[in-house]
């Protein structure tokens, strides 16, 4: 399923969505302005190497390459899809935690998601770069802040699309066992050229799970339906 929207609506304007929308955009426009051997080159000098990081992983060029890592893309496809789900997704979450806790809780996701990749393979020389993780973190706190918002969006049969809405539960909890599966699959699995860095989606998810669990109980949070009730109710229309 390809999703389109999520049927939330929110209290505030996401800004740090929007802004992390923004920066991931302009970050990708420079990009294009550079040769392949120019970005090859900033790729392993300014983006998260699994090799390089095993070598000296608490170092502060180390840490600001896990930030600059999570602005970072391989191409269209790969910046609108991670874009796409941060837009259906964060507005949300960014929402009923705030923005100055849901900037920490994305790089902290961010950081773990790498660190999850580098683990796996500490001996790769791809760099990796995206904000898949980050976002991936972000896609797990949904599933825990609100499993049951439907979700809509184009389920794809061969030349035939339908338009459907669907639990989130089910939405992302697919998406976190297709991450899994493919995971496991290319364990072992030698590439000479780049690929998706599967565990670092894996660690986002399960980061962004544990700590809006953690964030649950420090402080608890209404009932989802109770929640969107009353969203509608400020904004003067009945919640169907």
């Amino acid at each position: 399923m390809l999703p389109l929207q999520d049927i939330n609506p929110t209290r505030r304007v996401p800004y740090i969505t929007y802004g992390l929308i923004a920066i991931n955009v302009i970050v990708f426009l420079t990009q294009l302005g550079l040769s392949e051997r120019q970005l090859a080159e900033v790729y392993v000098t300014q983006s998260v190497v699994p090799v390089l990081v095993a070598r000296d992983p608490f170092s502060i060029e180390t840490i600001l390459d896990f930030i600059r890592s999570m602005f970072f893309h391989g191409g269209w496809a790969h910046l609108l899809g991670n874009m796409l789900y941060l837009w259906i997704f964060g507005d949300n979450v960014e929402d009923v935690m705030g923005k100055p806790l849901y900037i920490l809780f994305y790089l902290v996701c961010g950081f773990v998601a790498a660190f999850a990749q580098v683990v796996i393979d500490p001996t790769s020389q791809i760099p990796l770069v995206g904000a898949s993780g980050a976002i991936a973190g972000v896609l797990g706190s949904y599933l825990i802040l609100f499993p049951g918002v439907r979700v809509r969006g184009l389920i794809l049969l061969g030349y035939f699309s339908r338009l459907t809405e669907i639990p989130a539960l089910y939405v992302l909890g697919f998406w976190f066992v297709l991450q899994l599966f493919n995971g496991v699959m290319s364990l072992g699995v030698v590439t000479d050229g780049g690929g998706v860095a599967f565990f670092a989606h894996i660690g986002g998810f399960v980061a962004g799970i544990v700590l809006t669990w953690l964030f649950t109980r420090i402080k608890p949070q209404p009932p989802v339906e109770e929640r969107r009730n009353q969203v509608y109710q400020q904004r003067g229309r009945p919640y169907r």
